[in-house]
Formats: structure tokens, sequence, C-alpha cells
């Protein structure tokens, strides 16, 4: 990771954000407007067009900076990591009140009025943001309300600011969700996506690909002979892959292998992953 990686800084040759004038050469430099994510889960791609990789994605109610639309396709930067992309420009939409609520529940649901039997207008995943604008109750069911008329479970969201307890136990939430590279949602997410979610959710912000990760989280420490120092929550590094020791012996990863969040015994998983990728490059604990 340099001083002007690409996912982090927005530059390209025609254009450029303002802050990074004189630190990089561009013919113009814009300030960007605020937008916000609409969407369960944008897909930010590495070029603008459909065939393009994914890298990451943000999620419903996410503040991004929008440096250029052409083609149907916006250049942004989401302001919750910094990642710089493109998603399509039906995606954002101008940035209202303030987010008040984050989804807490694990996935859940917008109804079109506080009514579980109403029809459902889009399925959300756990860190997504909402402004809730007041409340109701049907039957015995407490729902908060947007500004929109749409309703979500009043049990399956908590205040901005909430804070899980436990990051590992959050990623332990996720087992089963299918793998998705780039993906960063309970419908679909990566390795480096899960210890990002977890984390935020638990009140740490960390950077996205396991590379910034590997370079930025806590510090780095000794495995200790035959992993005897490794406890639960320390992160274990391959070359673009991280794991979350939920014990001594054990992690739990997004992984390629299952196609899904799952349990693996580490000893396992470094010589199963070995024989293509190589031993972990590097173990990291937080604090």
């Amino acid at each position: 990771m340099t001083a002007r990686d690409p996912r982090l800084h927005a530059y390209r040759p025609d254009l450029a954000d303002t802050r990074l004038r004189g630190e990089v050469d561009a013919a113009r430099f814009v300030e960007g407007r605020p937008a916000r994510i609409v969407v369960a889960a944008a897909d930010i791609r590495k070029a603008p067009r459909p065939d393009s990789g994914l890298n990451t994605q943000a999620l419903h109610g996410d503040d991004v900076r929008v440096f250029d639309i052409a083609g149907g396709w916006a250049w942004i930067q989401a302001e919750r990591d910094g990642y710089v992309g493109y998603v399509t420009e039906t995606v954002l939409a101008e940035r209202g009140q303030a987010s008040t609520h984050v989804v807490a529940a694990t996935r859940t649901f917008l109804y079109s009025g506080p009514d579980l039997k109403l029809p459902v207008t889009k399925a959300l995943s756990i860190g997504s943001r909402l402004t809730i604008t007041g409340s109701a109750e049907t039957r015995g069911t407490r729902y908060a309300l947007l500004g929109s008329g749409e309703a979500v479970i009043e049990k399956h969201i908590a205040p901005i600011g909430w804070r899980s307890p436990d990051y590992v136990t959050l990623a332990e939430t996720l087992i089963d969700t299918p793998y998705l590279w780039g993906g960063t949602s309970a419908f679909g997410i990566d390795c480096s996506g899960l210890v990002q979610l977890s984390l935020r959710m638990a009140g740490t912000d960390v950077l996205r690909d396991s590379d910034m990760q590997a370079e930025t989280i806590g510090s780095a420490i000794e495995p200790g002979e035959n992993f005897s120092r490794l406890r639960r929550g320390d992160l274990v590094f391959w070359k673009g892959h991280v794991a979350i020791m939920t014990d001594a012996q054990n992690m739990v990863h997004a992984n390629g292998h299952t196609m899904t969040v799952s349990r693996e015994p580490l000893k396992e998983a470094i010589e199963r992953i070995g024989y293509l990728y190589g031993g972990p490059t590097g173990f990291r604990r937080l604090g």
C-alpha cells in the first residue's frame, strides 16, 4: 500500500479529488458532492462497466462522495473506509438527514408499512444504516418508521453508536453466509469483508483489503511454538487471505474452499492453503 494507492485515493489523469492537489497530476481537481447509497449493497467496481471486477461493496445508508458521473456510472469514494471505484448511478441519492440507526440483526427487511404482512421493499444486511423518523405497533410488533413510510422491525436495529461486545461472536453469526469475492454484506462476503464488517459493528473501523489490514490492524505478534501464543480475536494472514481466531486452535473465515463463512482448525487450514498459496505471512492482535 502506498500513499497514493488508487484504491484509497481518487485520482485519474483527467480528474482527481481536490484534497490531492499537489500530490498527484490531473487535468482537473474537484471537491466531489455528497451522496448516499440507497440499495442493499452497491457493487463498487474497478472500471465503469458491468463486466469489470468487483472490488468491494457499500451498504445501504453508506455515505459517499461523487467525483464524476458519465454514461450511467458514478466515480465515488466511500466515506466509511475511503475505497474508490465505480457504481451505477441508480444506487445513489442525495444525502438527506443523518442516519440515526444501524441494522444490528444479521439480516432484516424493509416493509412498505408497519405490518409484516405488507410487501417487502428491500432486504438489508447487518451494518446498513437508516434514518428513523417514528415508530408504530401492529398486533404487538414494534416497528421503526422511515420518512418514506417504510418500516423495519424495531428490535432488528440499534442507535448509531451501538457496539457489539465481541467482534468474534459477531463474525460467527455470519457462518454459512455465501462467499462472494468483493462482498461486504450478510448476503455474500469475502475474508477481509468479514473482518471489516465484524470489527466495524464492534466499534473499530479498519481498511478494506487483506493487504491493508495486514499492515494496519493492531500490532504484529509472534504466534509461538505450535501457535501456542494465539488467542481468540487474533488475525492470521496469508497472501490475499485473512482469518479470525475463535480460540487458540480454531478460526472462522470466508473462504473459497467451502464457498461460505466457516469454522476450521488453524493447522488444517495451514496445510490445505499452503499447497497453493504458502504458509501464513503474519499474525496480528487488536488493542
